[in-house]
């Protein structure tokens, strides 16, 4: 694990885009790689952890970084009591804040980079069968910055980033003729579906998808449960994306799934039915303007019965993109704390009644805006006194299911 901060110096043309990397203490990174294969309940992590813990598609230091906070939580999620999960969140925070860097600016301009969805680093209570560790309501780490693939709507310390996808181009050129490539794709499916269904959770429309797919004769659907399935192999989902015109991305257990980027890779529309799964998620990434590269369907049109996807599918635009995430993402951090810096020097906040609960608002607010009001999404994430969400996107049960699921489902 490496915690980073942004450096500026104004007499340097690249003054304000350098990266400090926190050299760690050995238990917060190398000590984790040498037990790889305690990383995943499922799956020997040792192969992904290669090059020193980047996996065998690797940027580092020289430009590029990664962090492993995702490793940590990931070896004690299951079985473990809220001690061992919560001690190198603890250890680590209490490293970082002895560091002369962090006293700059209290840790505001560091940020960390985790693998995982933030609900597994946002336990709500002490209680031993709840989710997680809670490192992102430890008072320092809400200073900081987090990038996670799966981002909470209500918080505003840490950011959706892309989800690791099968296609690593070298150089640009790779990306233009995989570009042109799937432009001229011949897609004979209207539709298409890669998931499993969710028998314990009755708000998921999932099953409505899969009736619907069963039934279209212009959808093709690719089944995934436990144990052997297509699901697990790159080349069958990529074919199948490959050959559709739009690809379905319901709700997992949380918000979002990997599988949206894949279909977007493959020139294949992604369909949502909740903006939780990418609007609001990455908005460092994809355009505000949902329309321009997706379809949208309110999940409650699926679960009432009452919408055919295959009525409301009509072929659209293919998503273009030469934008490298990682560059996106780093670029993005380092404009938050440019505005921080400059906001603290004119002694007023980046919004007026700044409202935490709000953070999806102000993600998606043009520059200049200050204000936030009335949404057309203000119901998907409306909060019952309990604190969650009841659209299942934070619930402590639907992260560890989701996680759980995922080795069936692209989850």
């Amino acid at each position: 694990m490496r915690a980073l901060r942004t450096i500026e110096n104004k007499s340097d043309p690249c003054g304000g885009k350098y990266i400090y990397v926190h050299d760690l203490p050995p238990r917060f990174n190398e000590d984790m790689l040498k037990e790889c294969r305690s990383l995943s309940v499922w799956t020997n992590m040792c192969k992904f952890t290669s090059n020193a813990g980047l996996g065998p598609h690797w940027r580092m230091l020289k430009g590029c970084f990664q962090i492993r906070g995702g490793f940590d939580i990931a070896r004690y999620l299951w079985g473990y009591n809220i001690s061992t999960r919560d001690a190198a969140s603890l250890e680590l925070v209490d490293w970082l804040m002895k560091r002369p860097e962090w006293r700059i600016m209290g840790g505001k301009d560091h940020f960390l980079v985790a693998g995982r969805i933030t609900w597994d680093f946002r336990r709500l209570t002490d209680e031993e069968s709840d989710w997680g560790n809670k490192l992102l309501f430890l008072p320092a780490a809400k200073n900081m910055s987090m990038l996670v693939v799966e981002s909470s709507p209500w918080n505003a310390n840490d950011f959706g980033i892309p989800y690791p996808t099968y296609f690593h181009p070298a150089k640009d050129d790779d990306v233009f003729i995989w570009q042109e490539r799937m432009r001229n794709l011949e897609r004979k499916w209207l539709f298409s579906f890669a998931g499993a269904p969710r028998h314990d959770n009755p708000k998921s429309i999932r099953g409505q998808i899969i009736d619907q797919c069963k039934k279209s004769k212009v959808g093709k659907l690719l089944e995934c449960d436990f144990g052997e399935s297509k699901c697990h192999s790159p080349s069958s989902i990529m074919q199948m994306f490959q050959s559709s015109l739009f690809c379905l991305q319901p709700q997992g257990d949380s918000y979002t799934r990997r599988s949206a980027f894949d279909s977007m890779l493959a020139g294949c529309i992604p369909v949502f039915f909740h903006p939780g799964s990418a609007y609001t998620q990455y908005t460092w990434h994809l355009p505000k303007n949902y329309t321009t590269y997706s379809l949208f369907i309110p999940e409650d049109d699926i679960r009432k019965r009452n919408v055919s996807i295959e009525e409301v599918l009509n072929p659209r635009s293919k998503l273009e993109t030469l934008k490298d995430s990682f560059d996106v993402a780093v670029q993005a951090v380092i404009d938050k704390v440019t505005r921080l810096r400059r906001n603290i020097i004119q002694g007023r906040t980046e919004y007026d009644n700044f409202v935490e609960e709000n953070s999806w608002k102000y993600e998606l607010l043009d520059e200049g805006q200050r204000e936030v009001g009335a949404h057309e999404w203000d119901p998907f994430f409306s909060k019952p006194k309990d604190g969650n969400s009841d659209s299942g996107g934070s619930s402590a049960e639907a992260a560890k299911n989701s996680w759980k699921n995922e080795q069936r489902d692209q989850s």
